[in-house]
């Protein structure tokens, strides 16, 4: 069937509050309006306000109820409207929902799903611009995933819905409107894999999110230049699929790491040292990194798609990998 992005989010909600009478969905403007991405349009008429609450606008305490609500036997799903607000409840995932199993002993667990929009070129600013999913995959205690195609969007929530830790799903703003094809019985997907979107032999260009598409671009582009390249979505970033990643690196023995956050500590950095220290001696040139021009996202069009990755950057710096220079 054909289908969007945000279509297949809202059916992966629908079964899951059909499916499981523990499961809710809380946030700013979830119910009522719909969704500030109409992600849950028309859930609160099916469900009611008990199963799609709307919530103060406070992060802090939507996402702390949440947790509280998992500590009680459900399973919450807690929508936070964009990466940037979720500052306003790092204390709450970081210093709560991510170390409560271990300052517990192992006695408690927290399943709660974490949903926000990530991502730049849209034209909001710095305030709603960002890719900060790196800062949360380097904590321990949390699973990280970036679903960028329908299939990944229809089937990552039942199965992070199953976890019974936390787990953040990043989903890139850009892709809401993202048309395409799914299969009619698509169900749950494995959020442990990392997944080959493209096949290639020349260079292995690593991505996630809605970088996905303008890598899957470069490689059509580099395929006009002689460049075979393979495309490798990581899909889950904490933790990260290492075996396919480095088996892709070692058949084609370079790399070049997109990725929507600035270069300093990025994730693109923790990569691309897991390269270095797996595949090290597989190597015929240095992996290298595409990602955002370090200031804060620029609100006007053109200065804010300088500022992000590109296509044509993508492709300029798997040449030089390939060909050197």
């Amino acid at each position: 069937m054909k289908t969007t992005y945000r279509e297949a989010l809202r059916v992966a909600h629908r079964e899951a509050l059909a499916k499981d009478p523990r499961v809710f969905l809380m946030g700013e403007d979830v119910g009522r309006y719909g969704g500030a991405y109409a992600v849950s349009r028309g859930l609160y008429d099916e469900f009611g306000p008990e199963r799609v609450r709307d919530t103060p606008l406070s992060e802090s305490a939507f996402v702390g109820a949440g947790i509280g609500a998992a500590l009680g036997g459900l399973r919450p799903i807690v929508e936070v409207m964009t990466v940037n607000f979720s500052l306003l409840a790092a204390d709450q995932l970081v210093n709560t929902a991510a170390a409560l199993l271990h300052m517990s002993g192992g006695q408690f667990n927290v399943p709660l799903v974490v949903r926000m929009a990530t991502g730049a070129g849209r034209q909001l600013a710095a305030q709603h611009s960002h890719s900060l999913e790196h800062w949360y995959a380097h904590v321990p205690g949390l699973r990280v995933v970036a679903p960028a195609t329908l299939e990944d969007a229809r089937g990552m929530l039942w199965t992070a819905l199953q976890d019974p830790d936390p787990v953040l799903m990043f989903e890139n703003a850009l892709l809401y409107n993202l048309e395409g094809e799914l299969a009619d019985d698509a169900g749950p997907v494995d959020l442990d894999r990392a997944r080959v979107r493209r096949a290639g032999t020349d260079v292995s260009l690593l991505c996630w999110g809605g970088n996905l598409y303008k890598t899957l671009d470069a490689a059509a582009r580099l395929e006009r230049e002689g460049v075979s390249a393979e495309v490798v979505d990581l899909r889950s970033l904490r933790p990260l699929d290492e075996a396919t990643f480095l088996a892709s690196v070692r058949k084609t023995r370079r790399a070049v790491v997109v990725d929507e956050a600035w270069r300093t500590g990025s994730l693109a950095g923790e990569v691309m040292a897991r390269i270095i220290e797996g595949a090290f001696w597989d190597l015929d040139a240095p992996p290298a990194r595409v990602c955002s021009v370090e200031v804060p996202i620029p609100y006007a069009q053109a200065q804010e798609q300088a500022a992000l990755p590109q296509p044509e950057g993508i492709v300029a710096a798997a040449l030089k990998v390939v060909r050197g220079g």
